[in-house]
């Protein structure tokens, strides 16, 4: 297994990007080495200032450079796939920011091109690599039969002033690819098809709003808010997400053995495992012993994602592993919220392909 450092690029140069250089900083093994934006020099202004040395303007020019092993992709959503399989055909690993692409069908396309070119593809889902992900894995048996969940994160986001001011936000633009079930809502959608699988059906209800600005026909709505109930044969999994909306309660799991509580669903860290009790008959819900289960997490939970790539990356067996267990939970991640967005009518350019 290779141990030299990494070369890194980035594409996009928003407050994810940021943090996500911060996570190289404090990774052993990866390094910055170059930016990339339509306009050259944006991409000196955002790359210098942060350690890049190498400057690109036109993507297949980075995708063929020397200088460049791997590069994560934080465009808007309906760039990322485009821009990852330029990445690929030159030969470079991609770690793309959340959602991967706009649908399943370019995910699929993307993903199948980095197995055929044989490099590293994984989607930047931060909560999926954490320690408090693993414990929550961990514990689900200790739950007993588990009947229920309700996974829910939601946050007002500092554009909405905007949009409700009627200017145009690209983060609600579904020429993009966006909304808030691919920007945040997807937090919840793949931890639960990392926990639970695929399942047997989705029952989704959106909360859209008609864009104020001139959209093209049948793409004028978007969601900024919502809730999905995934049917599995034995159990239910209710979803909820808002980007309109602080959401302070916490997720849970339920069984009849025992109740796990997930205070943050986009970043699980430490999580509460309350045991049932069984007092006979009782008008009330009875809790028993509770169990804190704490996670050691960094500050800059990117760094663990960052990690699992780069040791993918260096050839690592188990890494490599994970990488394709969790591009099916991406794939099946995006096949729900294509269902969706298709029952609540939003709709992007790339549904149509």
């Amino acid at each position: 297994m290779s141990t030299s450092p990494i070369r890194l690029a980035t594409i996009g140069s928003s407050a994810i990007t940021e943090r996500f250089l911060d996570a190289v900083r404090h990774t052993e093994g990866v390094t910055y080495g170059a930016a990339y934006s339509r306009d050259l020099d944006r991409a000196h202004a955002f790359g210098e200032p942060r350690g890049a040395t190498a400057f690109y303007d036109d993507l297949g020019a980075l995708a063929q450079s020397d200088e460049v092993d791997a590069v994560y992709v934080a465009s808007p959503n309906g760039l990322h796939a485009e821009q990852a399989l330029t990445m690929i055909a030159g030969g470079k690993h991609v770690l793309i920011e959340k959602a991967l692409a706009s649908n399943e069908r370019a995910g699929r396309e993307v993903l199948s091109a980095a197995a055929e070119r044989g490099v590293v593809c994984l989607e930047a889902m931060r909560n999926l690599h954490t320690q408090g992900f693993a414990n929550i894995q961990r514990t689900l048996p200790e739950l007993g039969a588990i009947s229920q969940a309700s996974l829910r994160f939601g946050k007002v986001t500092s554009r909405i002033a905007r949009l409700n001011a009627r200017e145009y936000v690209s983060q609600f633009d579904p020429e993009l690819s966006e909304g808030a079930l691919m920007d945040i809502g997807v937090y919840v959608v793949e931890l639960a098809v990392a926990l639970f699988g695929r399942p047997q059906s989705v029952l989704a209800s959106l909360l859209a709003r008609e864009l104020a600005w001139e959209a093209k026909e049948g793409r004028d709505i978007i969601d900024v808010a919502g809730s999905l109930s995934l049917r599995y044969a034995d159990k239910i999994v209710d979803l909820s997400y808002s980007k309109v909306g602080d959401d302070l309660v916490d997720s849970q799991v339920m069984g009849d053995g025992g109740t796990l509580l997930i205070p943050n669903a986009n970043v699980p860290r430490d999580i509460a495992l309350v045991r049932h009790e069984d007092k006979g008959m009782v008008y009330a819900t009875v809790s028993g012993e509770r169990e804190t289960i704490k996670a050691d997490v960094p500050d800059n939970d990117m760094i663990c994602e960052l990690s699992l790539f780069r040791d993918a990356v260096r050839g690592d067996a188990a890494a490599r592993e994970a990488v394709a267990h969790f591009a099916q939970v991406t794939l099946c991640s995006l096949n729900i919220m294509d269902e969706a967005r298709r029952q609540a009518g939003v709709r992007f350019p790339a549904d149509k392909a």
